[in-house]
């Protein structure tokens, strides 16, 4: 047999070409070097075709047992790295499908009865990504457990809460942390949600049509933990909604992740000076010695960008695809696979980074270190109690807007004399409203500030002690 023979054999469709696939366009389609990682989604996915197959009377029992068998060894070659994948096989299919042949024969030839490449990879991918995302939702709980430890340790340290980046009025540092809590809740609801749809069994649908073979595709759905099967096999095979819906889970979470990274970047910075970091998640600077940069924090911002671009790009893939299957398609895994790593390791070191390192007993170790004086210092600044002021002549009687003005004057001074409100002497306080008497000085302490705040979702610290148990019962310690 010539080599051209031979590589007409290796093709799937190689019966209706007369000449070879050029190199240049066999590099340019294949994708066996990226798809390769769904090598246990598409045995898992082909194992519960044959099954259904053998018990729908499509293929005998021999030829089952004879695809166990073979895809059993397959699953050992790989596992072990000794499987040879094939550039002119093209994809991860057609590799698995081209050895188990060459292993069982016939049998192997048999097992794509009923099927297409179409459904097979929509199967694949969507077995691949809930995997990743059951994955990813214990990771973003192990963020939220590492925040929620040590906002439990600060519930008393007061920190400067900001609005335009301006000092605005004081919160605790916990109930700055427990907000990051919150955010990534939601993202956990929203991955929850989304499994849902993507949690949909394609296989079945074959190219586009369907088939006449007679398949059972609830069967396969439930062996395969499915919850159900793709209604509209034009829908089945072109959908990659999921895809899309995930990726713009991941860009929530990644946005959260950036948010949080740009305030431990600026915490750490000398001008702030509120926190320090571990040596082995900073890195040093090549001319200057004294520098101790916070790498990890600034990756995970900057690898925001690239997982929302993986978004966009994926949203511009399908906008203009008729029904149904394209070879567009298949630009859709390189962004999805980039997207679920860059999420899975961005969780896990911000955790850590965060949280410090979990031993076996449970017990914390590393971690922000958290400087609380340098955070009250910064509290005191910016005149944080004003709004404290105000509302305490609202509540001698004072209307609001006019309780507002008085406050505005007494900063006015403050920022005359170069003290805070709390450093104004009475008799200059009663100078700008009679109602101030001298227990105004207990308002404008800055845990007289925090306590005050005890309303649900406030800042008190017996708010902030409500919300970590919540967080702690919801999560497990």
């Amino acid at each position: 047999m010539s080599s051209n023979q031979l590589d007409k054999k290796s093709q799937a469709w190689s019966a209706l070409f007369s000449e070879p696939m050029s190199e240049l366009v066999k590099r340019y389609t294949s994708s066996v070097f990226f798809d390769k990682r769904l090598w246990a989604a598409d045995i898992e996915g082909s194992l519960a075709h044959a099954g259904m197959l053998a018990a729908q009377g499509i293929i005998g029992a021999q030829d089952l047992a004879d695809i166990q068998r073979g895809m059993a060894q397959i699953k050992g070659e790989i596992e072990a790295g000794q499987f040879e994948w094939k550039l002119e096989l093209e994809d991860v299919h057609l590799n698995i499908e081209a050895r188990l042949t060459q292993l069982v024969g016939d049998a192997g030839k048999r097992l794509h009865t009923g099927r297409s490449r179409n459904d097979q990879v929509a199967t694949d991918v969507r077995l691949w990504l809930r995997s990743e995302i059951d994955q990813i939702g214990e990771l973003l709980a192990d963020m939220q457990r590492a925040l929620v430890s040590v906002a439990a340790d600060h519930t008393e340290t007061v920190m400067p809460g900001f609005t335009h980046m301006q000092v605005a009025q004081p919160v605790s540092f916990a109930h700055h942390l427990l907000a990051y809590v919150e955010m990534f809740a939601r993202d956990a609801e929203r991955l929850t949600d989304l499994r849902k749809r993507v949690n949909r069994l394609p296989l079945g649908a074959a190219a586009l049509a369907g088939t006449s073979y007679p398949l059972d595709r609830e069967a396969v759905a439930k062996s395969l933990g499915f919850d159900g099967v793709c209604q509209n096999s034009l829908d089945a095979v072109s959908d990659r909604d999921f895809a899309i819906e995930f990726s713009g889970f991941a860009a929530l979470v990644m946005i959260h992740v950036s948010r949080m990274a740009e305030e431990i970047v600026l915490w750490m910075s000398q001008n702030f000076g509120f926190i320090d970091l571990s040596d082995r998640y900073c890195t040093g600077s090549s001319i200057m010695p004294q520098k101790r940069n916070p790498d990890v924090a600034e990756l995970a911002r900057g690898k925001s960008g690239r997982v929302v671009g993986h978004l966009m790009g994926l949203i511009t893939l399908m906008k203009g695809q008729p029904l149904t299957y394209n070879k567009d398609n298949q630009e859709d895994k390189e962004p999805l696979f980039d997207t679920v790593d860059t999420v899975k390791d961005t969780l896990r070191i911000m955790a850590e980074m965060v949280g410090g390192e979990v031993a076996a007993d449970g017990s914390r170790s590393g971690g922000l270190k958290v400087k609380a004086d340098a955070m009250e210092r910064a509290a005191l600044r910016g005149y944080a109690t004003a709004t404290d002021l105000a509302d305490y002549l609202v509540k001698k009687g004072l209307p609001f807007r006019d309780a507002h003005e008085v406050v505005a004057h007494a900063v006015k001074e403050g920022l005359k004399q170069g003290v805070d409100l709390a450093e104004l002497p009475l008799a200059t306080l009663q100078g700008f409203d009679a109602r101030i008497t001298d227990d105004v000085f207990s308002v404008l302490t800055l845990r007289g500030s925090l306590n005050a705040r005890n309303v649900l979702g406030g800042t008190a610290p017996v708010q902030a002690l409500a919300q970590i148990a919540r967080h702690q019962a919801r999560l497990g310690r």
